[in-house]
């Protein structure tokens, strides 16, 4: 039959075990509960990460933004400047410009001008360095700086038809104006290069007269560098047909030896000389 202890002693394990089982799951669900309220801190840490990384990268973006605006508003600025500067700088030569050639009709009724003036040429050559090394851009910005000033907008809108008259009037005058400029420009050139042509050539005869009574080539103070420094004149001198090792064996002491050679040839000469007379 069955042992009411061992009944009892299964009924007590039992319970023992699902006792055991019950704080098994207690503590299973205790763990699963922080784990997930682990999780559930960290996703919203991640959420307020992600939201704090748009919000410097949206910060960063504003303010790179920020810098390159200020960047090409600087750009700009200092072209302007440039641009400004070049205007000023052209516009004075323009007003320079103008004051030559009235000048230069002022004096159209006298003679020519033989006296040459001296320029600075450190200074020339800085500038025309300076235009050498002007990129194409540089230069055709230039070039529309300095025709903006030049050639005048028009403005014809809204004019009547006897002040478009009047207008188109002064411009043909204005255009004859700039004809005759340019002609008296190039007729004034034409006789500049002649006079400049006439003062070479009396030059060039006064450098010829000069090396003559030197005792020099009539060519030799014409050319571009100065003749070479004579140290005696050119009857006395004799070229030496000397070659390189007899240069050499002098340099090296072989002018004693060539002495004794001399000596020893005029003795035997003189001797030869003196049993001619016996």
């Amino acid at each position: 039959g069955d042992d009411p202890e061992f009944i009892k002693r299964q009924d007590q394990k039992r319970s023992d075990l699902d006792e055991q089982l019950k704080e098994y799951i207690n503590e299973w669900r205790k763990q699963r509960a922080k784990e997930e309220d682990e999780l559930k801190k960290l996703k919203e840490k991640q959420a307020k990460r992600k939201v704090s990384r748009a919000e410097e990268e949206q910060r960063m973006a504003q303010r790179k933004k920020e810098e390159e605006e200020r960047r090409v508003r600087e750009i700009e600025e200092k072209k302007q400047r440039e641009i400004d500067e070049k205007r000023k700088r052209l516009e004075e030569a323009e007003k320079k410009r103008q004051a030559m050639l009235q000048a230069m009709k002022d004096k159209d009724k006298k003679g020519p001008n033989f006296t040459i003036t001296k320029k600075d040429s450190s200074f020339g050559m800085s500038n025309a360095q300076m235009e050498r090394n002007k990129t194409k851009e540089q230069l055709e910005e230039e070039k529309k700086i300095s025709l903006s000033f030049r050639i005048k907008p028009l403005e014809i809108d809204g004019l009547s038809a006897d002040t478009l008259r009047a207008r188109a009037t002064e411009l043909w005058e204005t255009i004859v104006k700039l004809e005759t400029e340019k002609y008296d420009l190039e007729e004034r050139q034409k006789r500049q290069d002649y006079d400049l042509k006439e003062l070479k050539e009396r030059q060039k005869q006064q450098l010829r007269h000069k090396a003559l009574k030197k005792g020099l080539d009539p060519e030799a103070l014409t050319g571009k560098y100065p003749p070479k420094i004579q140290v005696a004149s050119k009857y006395e001198r004799r070229v030496d047909t000397r070659s390189y090792d007899d240069k050499k064996k002098l340099f090296e002491g072989g002018f004693d030896t060539l002495n004794k050679e001399v000596l020893e040839k005029n003795w035997a000469e003189r001797k030869e000389q003196f049993g001619g007379r016996q």
